[in-house]
């Protein structure tokens, strides 16, 4: 494989994004292995979603406490986001993730033996601070990258985040009924343990510039937010895009459970491979991004969105759950690559950082949009969830419509 041999020293500045991209050149195969890593890492905070009950029973809690495993996971990596993903900035990058993956192997393993309901909720808690690694791994893969193709192989990467989310329910459910929810983290922690050495062989030493401290790289956030406002723009789009995601996705094992399908643990999850080819079009948005089509595109993927939303009203037929998911999985993804692609190129001395603020913005509005799509459930059904899940991305396309870009204009 291409990446088999470790790349040289990045002993950069990153005052001039000429000088960190030029040499060395990011290969294929080390694309592949960023993809890769970031969708095992993230993995880990989807796991137990369809896991909840069998955890409830297995430490003999009730449904309200079992809700805590998913929020706790979210509360981890919230902070993670906001304490290590800026570390990028900060600390020799190949070192900062070999220890965070560190730390999630033994979070992982503390999960799987853990015989209490508590120690369960903490190990979780590890878990979601240090799954942010995958926001370490994507900055350096945009510094890596050549600027005229900075998007494709962002896009490649991120590919690999979505595949992550979508493919844990469907392979926690399976693993789950085959050899026990426990042997879920005992595989992950074996799988990432893999990885981690794999990395810590091939991947190249960068040593950022930043040299004020923790305390003050930490601090610079607020002023990075904003300095930028392609940047809150950007990641403001994204916050009502995922919320749509989180909507769809939290709210949906609902409609399949009930009738007309009455699916099982293991059905609901395969379910989710439909959205696999949302990840498909991450690179080939890339590159259209790459091309200067970032704007039209960004338009056209709220429509897709919204309209893949809207279509879900027709809940009892599956073809139209199918294909909805489809249309939002591939909004998201087009609207998260173009984004980051976007945001990258603001400063690249400051991508940990920017990428930071961006993650962290999306992810609010996924926390939002999962949380009131349970009340909008609650109280009108399926259809509450739709409107509400289209009416993020048509708030985006209006709010995109303000935007002073010319369509076409020249990059």
């Amino acid at each position: 494989m291409a990446a088999a041999t470790p790349l040289p020293e990045l002993a950069t500045a990153d005052a001039n994004a000429s000088a960190t991209v030029a040499s060395p050149r990011i290969s294929g195969g080390l694309i592949a292995l960023f993809a890769v890593a970031c969708g095992l890492a993230v993995a880990n905070l989807y796991y137990a979603q369809p896991l909840l009950e069998v955890i409830r029973r297995t430490f003999g809690v009730d449904e309200a406490a079992s809700g805590l495993i998913v929020t706790v996971s979210q509360l981890g990596y919230a902070a993670g986001l906001l304490l290590l993903a800026p570390l990028g900035d900060l600390f020799e990058n190949r070192r900062l993730i070999v220890t965070i993956l560190c730390g999630t192997v033994v979070a992982l393993v503390a999960a799987a033996f853990t015989q209490s309901f508590g120690e369960f909720l903490a190990a979780m808690l590890a878990i979601g601070v240090t799954s942010v690694v995958a926001q370490v791994l994507v900055p350096l893969a945009a510094t890596l990258a050549p600027s005229q193709a900075r998007g494709r192989i962002v896009g490649q990467v991120q590919s690999g985040i979505l595949l992550g989310i979508l493919l844990a329910r469907a392979v926690s459910g399976i693993l789950s009924d085959a050899l026990g929810w426990r042997a879920v983290y005992v595989i992950s922690a074996v799988l990432l343990a893999i990885m981690t050495i794999v990395l810590y062989r091939v991947l190249p030493t960068r040593r950022p510039a930043f040299a004020e401290g923790y305390g003050r790289l930490v601090a610079s956030l607020v002023r990075i937010y904003r300095e930028e406002p392609m940047l809150r723009r950007r990641a403001l789009y994204q916050a009502a895009m995922f919320g749509t995601f989180s909507a769809f996705w939290t709210s949906i094992t609902f409609v399949l459970a009930g009738p007309p399908f009455h699916f099982s643990e293991t059905w609901i999850g395969l379910f989710a491979l439909v959205g696999a080819a949302g990840a498909l079009n991450a690179p080939i948005a890339g590159r259209l991004g790459d091309a200067g089509h970032e704007h039209v595109l960004t338009g056209v993927a709220f429509v897709l969105a919204a309209g893949g939303t809207l279509l879900t009203l027709l809940h009892t037929q599956l073809w139209a759950l199918v294909v909805g998911a489809v249309l939002i999985d591939l909004g998201v993804q087009t609207t998260m690559v173009l984004g980051q692609q976007i945001v990258f190129a603001l400063k690249p001395s400051e991508r940990g950082r920017l990428n930071t603020l961006y993650i962290a913005t999306l992810f609010a509005g996924g926390a939002v949009g999962s949380a009131v799509s349970g009340f909008a459930y609650a109280h009108a059904g399926w259809p509450g969830v739709a409107i509400l899940g289209a009416a993020l991305p048509i708030a985006a396309l209006l709010y995109w419509l303000t935007e002073r870009q010319r369509v076409f204009a020249a990059r």
